[in-house]
């Protein structure tokens, strides 16, 4: 039952779902609407790979010491995680925003040239995944909320 005992774990586990929830009040805020797909989707306000990877070196921190390998490995750890975000995924987002518009012109065109008589193309054709990466201050504030939650985590469970 070690498991259940490992802070760095749990502190982790917890910002992931913490930034994933506090998605649906964030884009209430901005736009009105309440989005609670939101909950499982990626992208959006706060990053919750940034701020699971800065919960997990936070926690590592409190359990083996700045000074330690482990808190070094679990650092570059979070520094790639979130690189990645704001690079690799935003990019692969923006391109599938670009093929998603090529798809919706190629599909307004066969409809227009072949008048398809009763088909929805709503139900031919799945969108490709737009929201896929970070925008740095997402990724930012990803790493907050994680080093954040973390730090309240880490005093009710072993301070109090």
């Amino acid at each position: 039952m070690e498991l259940f005992s490992n802070f760095p774990l749990w502190a982790a586990l917890a910002a992931i779902g913490f930034a994933q929830f506090v998605k649906v009040p964030i884009q209430y805020i901005a736009s009105r609407r309440i989005d609670w797909s939101l909950i499982t989707s990626t992208g959006g306000m706060p990053s919750s790979h940034s701020a699971a990877v800065t919960a997990l070196a936070t926690g590592v921190a409190f359990e083996t010491g700045l000074d330690s390998p482990i808190f070094a490995v679990a650092t570059v750890f979070a520094i790639i995680v979130m690189f990645d975000a704001t690079g690799v995924r935003r990019h692969a987002g923006e391109q599938a925003t670009v093929l998603n518009k090529l798809v919706g012109d190629f599909n307004r065109f066969v409809e227009e040239t072949k008048k398809w008589p009763k088909m929805n193309e709503q139900e031919k054709v799945k969108d490709l995944k737009e929201l896929l990466g970070h925008k740095p201050i997402e990724v930012f504030f990803g790493a907050i909320t994680g080093i954040l939650l973390t730090l309240v985590l880490h005093y009710f469970v072993h301070v109090l």
